[in-house]
């Protein structure tokens, strides 16, 4: 019997197509030598091919689901009427792209009245992704995949996209349990938690759109994503996910005082 929560397998289907879609059209830019970056006000990369890959997506969405909101990382806020809202990160891990790193992702989310419903990574040159919506479970190109289970924190192996954004300490006590550290993470790193490749990833400084679908991801891989104050609300922060076995073990020392 279906889960009276989950969401449609129609619907997790057509935002697989859609994301994957949009990061084929990156693949039109990746390796270009001649590719224009321009930086935000923040500071951080956009490119062509960011705003193409958003643009496709916003098109598609407004023409399948019109009444639907949509929050995206390059072009404004679209409202809607339906109580239901796309979050779209066309490139997460721009760094990676700009350098020739083929471990960036297409990020897709949907939130519905019930919370997180619906994520897709794709991951455009390895022409790989994962998804998972609400009580459908977790899948890998198609097949079903899940978390490691390893459960100890000393022999596991954690992903972080960088460490400049830790704060002081946390790298030291976190490296002093013997856990294997590795990085080139973005949205990659997550796709490696969900599929029993890595057993965490650390990542703070985040925005929604950047962990709006490992809400869905994580948990239905049967793993354990929160902030790292606990909180599991769709929204900017510092975000911690785990194959779910020493995820309050490792919470604890990113948040420990100094």
């Amino acid at each position: 019997m279906t889960d009276p929560g989950s969401v449609s397998a129609e619907l997790l289907d057509e935002a697989v197509e859609l994301a994957r879609q949009a990061g084929v059209l990156t693949l039109d830019w990746f390796n270009d030598h001649e590719l224009s970056v321009r930086r935000k006000d923040d500071g951080s990369p956009v490119t062509e091919a960011d705003k193409a890959a958003e643009a496709f997506l916003r098109e598609s969405l407004a023409n399948r689901f019109p009444d639907d909101a949509v929050i995206g990382e390059e072009f404004p806020e679209q409202q809607g009427t339906s109580g239901r809202t796309w979050i779209i990160d066309p490139i997460d891990g721009t760094r990676s792209f700009v350098r020739g790193v083929p471990l960036y992702t297409t990020l897709l989310a949907l939130i519905d009245q019930q919370g997180p419903a619906i994520g897709v990574a794709a991951v455009p040159p390895l022409d790989e992704a994962v998804w998972a919506g609400r009580g459908l479970g977790c899948y890998h190109n198609g097949r079903r995949c899940q978390v490691s289970s390893q459960a100890e924190l000393s022999r596991s192996y954690l992903c972080a996209s960088g460490f400049e954004w830790w704060p002081e300490g946390a790298f030291a006590r976190v490296s002093q349990t013997g856990a294997r550290m590795r990085t080139w993470g973005d949205g990659y790193g997550y796709v490696l938690v969900a599929t029993g490749r890595t057993d965490a990833m650390i990542d703070p400084g985040l925005n929604v759109w950047d962990i709006a679908p490992m809400l869905v991801i994580i948990p239905e891989a049967g793993g354990r994503i929160t902030q790292w104050n606990g909180s599991t609300t769709a929204s900017a922060g510092d975000w911690l996910t785990t194959n779910g076995t020493f995820h309050e073990e490792l919470r604890t020392l990113l948040q420990k005082n100094e």
